[in-house]
């Protein structure tokens, strides 16, 4: 299993009203980022502002190209984010549904072991 390479699938994917975050989150974004609350319409994450609908791509994620002309996308509040995002991905089996680049073919030949070294990857994330 390969490292994060940020082509951001999950975040174009969860976006759009497909990701929660808790009230507890919700607060403290209230309290100390402002700036991320006023995103928050109705205990629902990432609508706009001023019409209260919800945006088709996360707010906070930003495209870049490298020098080899490769998008690359990174969260602007990436040590804010919610859980949902902190957490992701869980399992294997959610990597494969979703095309993550991470998953290499010798993952799909034994998934018990990938889910162990994900959740190696994943262990200052949980």
């Amino acid at each position: 299993m390969k490292t994060c390479n940020s082509c951001g699938k999950c975040c174009i994917k969860y976006s759009n009203g497909a990701l929660s975050a808790s009230v507890d989150e919700i607060e403290l974004w209230e309290v100390f980022n402002p700036g991320i609350a006023e995103y928050v319409k109705n205990g629902e994450i990432w609508a706009d502002p001023s019409s209260g609908k919800l945006l088709e791509l996360c707010p906070f994620l930003t495209k870049t190209t490298d020098a080899k002309s490769k998008v690359k996308y990174s969260c602007d509040i990436y040590y804010d984010r919610p859980d949902d995002c902190k957490y992701y991905p869980s399992n294997v089996q959610e990597m494969i549904n979703d095309q993550c680049e991470m998953i290499e073919e010798q993952d799909l030949l034994d998934l018990k072991k990938a889910q162990q070294r994900l959740d190696i990857i994943m262990i200052d994330s949980r």
